[in-house]
């Protein structure tokens, strides 16, 4: 491609696809997808990008497509593959100048020649980094950004490469590097606090801008001189902070530079335990300072504290730093570890963090007490499981108590009971901020539940004081009642007499009533479910307590909106069918009726529907044959969720092929309509997923409900899918299908080799030549065996025409059989098996002696 009467061409055509018009935009981008493979093109494309008098949306899609043109045509074994000469030419032209005044297309370009760098530096490309050094120590601040942008975006590119050699490299480069970044660091880090105190927000913003990204450069290149660097560093920023408001331009950036300086500290402890041990004085200092002691007043942010609050817990809870049982068994590195956080974790500081995190981070706040009042919902499912602890405070402080408690429990224990006997007895429902300790104290004792099995006498409690508390109608009191109730949950696989879960039956049906809807959910969310889905649960002792606990859980079913919320109550109720039974028949009425339109609802919400299935499941096992009567809604709902051509099918199908599966089993007959939902097992079959377990136990329970009725319907259909199936299916998957295959035989030994006779020939060859797995083999047997036993006269057709197409003789040909199932029966281990094989080798006796 000539440049120079291409350019004029190209950038034409750039143009027309930035158009709003498609009639402009499609040819055009047609156009350059056939460009793409022609030398010389990204040669015009850099030329246009970096032509700063151009259109920006222009030079945008250039730089885009020469960005997605690397990952496709610049490595040499690519398809239609750059040329070294060009790519030599283009290399140059990257690092020309770094002086693009966009600040989206600098980053776009910062990108591509990571890209490049990836492949090619530092063999094909040594001058790569020599000439970004050089380029970060001019004077002009747009050349210095764009080329520190640059070098942020290699390191972090090269740094990611995992192989041995591109590791070494790596290191390599580090060690040269690691001083000049650390010092570009440290002088724009400079810069940026001093021109935050003379107020030049402008300039604060660019310096902390470079600073930002310098220690995105050492975070690659860490060593410990750096890491006693940032907590210097990390306290000036902190101090900083404390002087610039929330509408300060460089407010964000601030508290983003802060945040990565604790990365660095947390995965470096993660990463490099015992390096990291000559800090592990001065990081808990640190953090402890900040997060549990005055001088994090007017400082810290809510992420910096979660930050502190992980560092600590990763330093309490990493097993690089715990001896073993026998000390002498551990090595020097674990001892010096152990013994520094000895002395660090002093009663009196152990029992300093213990009452902060309870009475300072464990209370409400007033958002979440303001969501409890609006979104009664939305507070009661706000998600706080998975990692959360990672991200967010409250279960960031939760997770810290828990390890904090399991580690030092002998020394906490005392205090957290300490805290416990000072808030017994009647509170002052005018006094909030006793209600709200007393909501945070009940709560450290349900995550400390394990460690205090010995130490709380969960049952006197329960009797004594917890049940009363739940009975305390105040509205004031409904943060207490949430959270008895809560409590109880905690403790009930704990430590709980079975005698007293009546009175607990009795306490969630009253709770269930509760005029606060928090209260209610919360219920459920939290005990709902543990009472009746435990190893102790009784059904003598839930019974008098079911009809009106099923019926406050459907109203509460019809009374909540969203579907977070639809769903545990649900599930809660599928619980309850599920334990009780049979027993339940005579109070799902309403149940059934609310379905059908909570269905229809939940169109846009899948999740919900896979509740709905499951609580059906549930439903028709509880219903048995009366399950029939739910066949205008049931049917329906089974087709759609194991109908594969409908999009719902992906989240569905699991579910749905399972309530078809109870659905058939507790059916007293097949109706038509059941019949004709089959039409959906074709396409199933062909997905060969990990349901096709499910799908033969389906097929199955077809057979043995009516086996004349499904085969006229299906049986040719079934027949082809099964003969593809053995194509490809594991040798597992060729077991399940010959069994049902096998069923078909033994309820309709008439029809049934006449449907199979495609697959026949595949199974009988097995038996011949000496099927290696001896788990087939046997199915193999199973088979002829049922044919030979029950349909003799096919059995004879059949072998002749196995004569026929081997080209043998029919003695021959059955001798060789016979041989290879004698050979065979010791390896046939079901006894079932084993007397139908004798019996069939038998039934051939007459026939020889003839």
């Amino acid at each position: 491609m000539d440049l120079n009467s291409t350019s004029t061409i190209v950038l034409r055509v750039l143009t027309q696809a930035t158009s709003q018009d498609t009639a402009v935009l499609k040819p055009a981008e047609e156009q350059l997808k056939q460009w793409e493979t022609q030398p010389g093109f990204y040669s015009v494309l850099l030329n246009i990008f970096t032509n700063h008098t151009l259109d920006v949306n222009v030079r945008w899609l250039a730089v885009l497509y020469f960005k997605n043109g690397i990952d496709r045509y610049w490595r040499r074994v690519a398809p239609h593959g750059l040329s070294e000469e060009e790519k030599i030419t283009l290399r140059a032209g990257l690092i020309t100048n770094f002086n693009e005044p966009v600040n989206q297309i600098a980053t776009q370009i910062s990108v591509l020649i990571a890209k490049v760098a990836r492949v090619d530096c530092p063999r094909q490309w040594p001058e790569l980094i020599p000439t970004l050094l050089e380029s970060v120590k001019v004077q002009d601040s747009l050349q210095q950004h764009r080329a520190l942008l640059t070098f942020s975006h290699v390191t972090k590119t090269l740094a990611s490469k995992r192989l041995a050699a591109d590791r070494k490299l790596f290191y390599d480069l580090a060690s040269h590097i690691y001083s000049f970044a650390y010092s570009l660091w440290n002088h724009h880090t400079d810069i940026f606090l001093q021109q935050v105190c003379i107020g030049d927000e402008t300039a604060a913003t660019n310096s902390l801008e470079k600073t930002l990204l310098s220690l995105k450069d050492i975070y690659l290149y860490i060593f410990q001189g750096f890491l006693h660097a940032v907590f210097e560093r990390l306290k000036q920023f902190l101090e900083c902070s404390r002087s610039i408001g929330a509408e300060n331009v460089c407010r964000d950036r601030l508290e983003k530079t802060i945040i990565l300086f604790t990365k660095v500290l947390l995965d470096f402890v993660d990463q490099h335990p015992f390096s990291f041990t000559p800090l592990i004085q001065r990081s808990l200092e640190f953090a402890v300072s900040y997060v549990f002691t005055e001088a994090g007043e007017g400082v810290v942010f809510e992420r910096f504290i979660v930050q502190c609050l992980n560092l600590i817990k990763m330093i309490v809870k990493n097993y690089a730093y715990k001896p073993s049982k026998n000390i002498e068994d551990s090595s020097p590195e674990i001892l010096e570890a152990h013994k520094i956080k000895t002395a660090f974790f002093t009663y009196p500081t152990l029992m300093e963090i213990c009452r902060r995190l309870v009475t300072r981070y464990f209370l409400l706040t007033e958002e979440e007490l303001t969501m409890w009042e609006e979104d009664p919902e939305g507070f009661t499912v706000e998600e706080t499981g998975g990692d959360s602890w990672k991200y967010s405070l409250r279960p960031c402080t939760e997770v810290l108590f828990i390890d904090i408690f399991h580690e030092y429990n002998q020394t906490l224990t005392p205090v957290l009971l300490e805290m416990v006997h000072s808030l017994q007895g009647s509170a002052n429902m005018e006094d909030t901020s006793t209600i709200l300790i007393k909501d945070a104290v009940y709560n450290a004792v349900g995550l400390a539940a394990y460690e205090l099995f010995d130490s709380v006498d969960f049952d006197q409690w329960f009797k004594n004081q917890l049940l009363g508390e739940l009975q305390v109608s105040h509205n004031r009191y409904k943060l207490i009642r949430r959270r008895v109730i809560w409590l109880i949950g905690q403790w009930i696989s704990v430590k709980f007499k079975s005698d007293l879960r009546p009175m607990l039956y009795e306490a969630i049906r009253n709770l269930l009533q509760d005029q606060d809807l928090v209260v209610s959910i919360s219920n459920i969310f939290f005990n709902g479910c543990l009472p009746v889905d435990d190893f102790e649960f009784r059904t003598d002792q839930f019974l008098p307590y079911l009809e009106s606990m099923f019926t406050l859980l459907f109203q509460l079913l019809q009374e909540v909106t969203e579907c977070d919320t639809k769903m545990h109550v649900l599930h809660i109720l599928s619980c309850v069918i599920e334990r009780v039974n049979m027993q339940i028949r005579p109070y799902v009425g309403c149940l059934v009726q609310y379905l059908p339109l909570l269905w229809k609802h939940s169109e846009e919400h899948s999740m919900l529907r896979c509740a709905i299935l499951t609580t059906l499941i549930h439903l028709v096992q509880g219903l048995g044959a009366d399950s029939k009567n739910l066949y205008p809604f049931l049917l329906p709902v089974i087709q759609l969720s194991t109908d594969v051509s409908q999009p719902p099918h992906v989240y569905l199908l699991e579910d749905g092929l399972e309530l078809w599966l109870v659905t058939l089993e507790n059916s007293p007959c097949l109706t038509p309509e059941l019949l004709r939902i089959f039409q959906n097992m074709s396409a199933l079959l062909e997905l060969s997923s990990e349901n096709l377990k499910n799908c033969f136990k389906i097929i199955n329970a077809y057979i043995f409900l009516s086996s004349s009725e499904f085969l006229q319907m299906y049986a040719a259909d079934l027949c082809q899918s099964f003969c593809e199936l053995l194509k490809d299916v594991t040798t597992e998957g060729q077991v399940q299908v010959l069994k049902v295959v096998e069923n078909v035989l033994k309820v309709n030994p008439v029809m049934g080799p006449q449907i199979f006779k495609p697959l026949l020939p595949s199974v009988f060859r097995g038996i011949i030549d000496g099927e290696r797995y001896p788990v087939v083999m046997s199915t193999y047997l199973g088979v002829m065996g049922r044919v030979l036993l029950q349909n003799a006269r096919f059995f004879s057709l059949f072998l002749s025409q196995m004569a026929c197409e081997l080209g043998q003789e029919l003695d021959q040909i059955l001798g060789n059989m016979i041989e290879m199932w004698v050979d065979q029966m010791d390896n046939i281990t079901q006894p079932e098996r084993r007397k139908l094989s004798a019996l069939a080798l038998l039934s051939l006796l007459p026939s020889l002696n003839r």
